[in-house]
């Protein structure tokens, strides 16, 4: 066995150019996950490294779950990495024309998370660990509105006439950690689940909170979820958006479309039975 603890993208590179025929395993989180994957992809390797094995060390593993990883039992997760069966898993990948293009291993999304984001980042030098929670709060006060225009293999499913809170294009079923955005979501089977929220002011925004932590929120009348291969997400009014994809957060942009790649990559899942 060997380690390559990397903490630079060169470091990074270097480390996945070397593997030749061994046996990829990945410890971390989805952070982690998504820029192996996004260098093997951006390289052509992608299909060529074999089945990858995740041990998750991250704070989210949104992923893992969705996979069905063992979760705060790293020796389980290893062992699953020796000895689980290869399951092929889609990645979701930008074509909007961004060199390199962006990509997703779990889910893309925007609206209320990317502000809490973004709003901790600039409270975090003040307020540190507490700079996340305050941000969260202040997104669900203040954020938006965002007037996004929808569109999946063709339909549209929102117009952006009415202000979203989230659309989120998702591969697994949860998002920060655990929040169920797309409880059925499933990463094998060639097609991406599409939520758009339109859970506006704070009383409604903390129900979709609350709802998405219950498993229930794709249940409520102000979201639509449905699923396909290619989806459009764009600014109706041409304010340009910032999305999260992973945790990492991409510039701004006016329009973004993307589309599903069916078994792009390969993951060792535990064996049924």
């Amino acid at each position: 066995v060997e380690v390559a603890a990397t903490g630079a993208a060169a470091e990074l590179a270097a480390a996945l150019d070397a593997v030749g025929g061994r046996r990829l395993v990945v410890a971390g989180g989805d952070g982690s996950v998504h820029a192996v994957v996004r260098h093997l992809h951006d390289t052509g390797a992608l299909g060529e490294v074999g089945p990858v094995g995740l041990v998750p060390l991250g704070t989210g593993n949104d992923l893992a779950r969705s996979l069905g990883l063992p979760l705060g039992d790293p020796t389980a997760a290893a062992q699953v990495a020796l000895t689980g069966r290869a399951q092929g898993t889609e990645l979701v990948v930008e074509t909007s024309g961004e060199r390199p293009a962006a990509v997703a291993v779990n889910a893309v999304h925007t609206g209320i998370g990317v502000s809490a984001a973004l709003r901790a980042h600039r409270l975090k030098p003040f307020l540190g660990r507490l700079a996340y929670p305050v941000g969260a709060v202040a997104a669900g006060a203040l954020g938006g509105p965002w007037h996004l225009r929808v569109v999946v293999d063709g339909e549209v499913v929102h117009d952006g006439d009415q202000p979203v809170s989230l659309v989120a294009l998702s591969v697994g079923r949860t998002i920060g950690g655990g929040a169920q955005v797309s409880p059925a979501a499933t990463p094998h089977d060639g097609l991406v689940d599409v939520v758009v929220s339109t859970s506006n002011g704070v009383r409604a925004r903390a129900g979709y909170a609350l709802t998405m932590l219950r498993g229930r929120a794709v249940e409520r009348r102000d979201v639509a979820r449905v699923r396909g291969r290619d989806a459009v997400v764009e600014a109706v009014d041409g304010d340009p958006f910032v999305l999260n994809a992973d945790g990492e957060l991409l510039h701004p942009r006016a329009v973004s479309s993307w589309t599903t790649l069916h078994d792009a990559w390969s993951v060792l899942v535990p064996r049924e039975g």
